[in-house]
């Protein structure tokens, strides 16, 4: 049963569900399978888990189609199927005792699933630097980083913090991670992976694509690695079970 709900800009919606399971297995960087009550709509929405605040479930969905936009629709009281949680997430432990600085970017919609990873170090006595970009001067989100993290803005538009994306954000901070972590577009995936080889430190990306079944059993959202998959014997690995997270060197992107 959907708990709260609110709209953060034009497209993107929160909404919050109660699941003392999904709650207490879920860790940052996974996701959530969410059917929506149209049958005609079989596949689910896979949604990144946002943020988990006892047995609440945060959400936050920007409206792409048709299954997304129902999902906009539904109201406190209404309720929804999930299946959750999905995916390898980051793995909170080994960063917060293997690293010194600690960076996070989060780019458009890739903003939410950081949120609970910069939740989670907080609580384990490290407060990481957030560098999020955004198109404009919607900045969702912004306020809950700060209660965790020094955050850095980047705007498309330049209308608040730094002009241009979260790397050029980075360069103007003048600070030297030691491991960086990033979901977002492909576009800046892929500028942190080079950054990452660049600096000769590791990063940890997450991986957006569409999917369908979104457990891995339909081998619809696969992508390219550097080592064969054991099983398979080929250079692939499904993001919705390998991934969503995965560490840059190890794909092709």
């Amino acid at each position: 049963e959907i708990t709260r709900k609110s709209k953060l800009s034009s497209d993107i919606y929160e909404i919050y569900f109660r699941s003392e399971s999904i709650a207490k297995a879920a860790k940052p960087g996974q996701f959530i399978n969410v059917y929506v009550n149209d049958s005609s709509k079989l596949l689910p929405r896979p949604i990144s888990i946002c943020e988990v605040t006892g047995d609440e479930i945060r959400l936050d969905f920007r409206v792409v189609g048709a299954g997304t936009g129902e999902l906009a629709t539904y109201e406190v009281g209404d309720k929804i199927s999930v299946t959750g949680p999905v995916g390898n997430g980051y793995d909170v432990d080994y960063i917060n005792n293997n690293f010194k600085h600690i960076v996070l970017f989060g780019g458009g919609i890739g903003i939410p699933p950081m949120l609970q990873l910069a939740k989670e170090l907080s609580a384990a006595g490290r407060k990481p630097s957030v560098f999020l970009g955004y198109r404009d001067s919607h900045l969702f989100l912004k306020e809950d980083f700060e209660k965790y993290s020094k955050v850095y803005v980047a705007t498309e538009d330049g209308s608040i913090g730094t002009k241009g994306n979260v790397l050029t954000a980075l360069s103007e901070s003048g600070l030297q991670p030691s491991v960086m972590m990033a979901c977002g577009p492909m576009m800046m995936l892929r500028a942190i992976k080079q950054e990452a080889s660049e600096r000769a430190i590791p990063a940890y990306i997450s991986l957006e694509e569409h999917m369908a079944c979104g457990i891995g059993a339909c081998l619809g959202c696969v992508c390219r690695t550097t080592k064969k998959d054991e099983h398979s014997q080929v250079h692939n690995a499904r993001i919705c079970t390998e991934g969503p997270v995965f560490l840059a060197e190890e794909v092709e992107i």
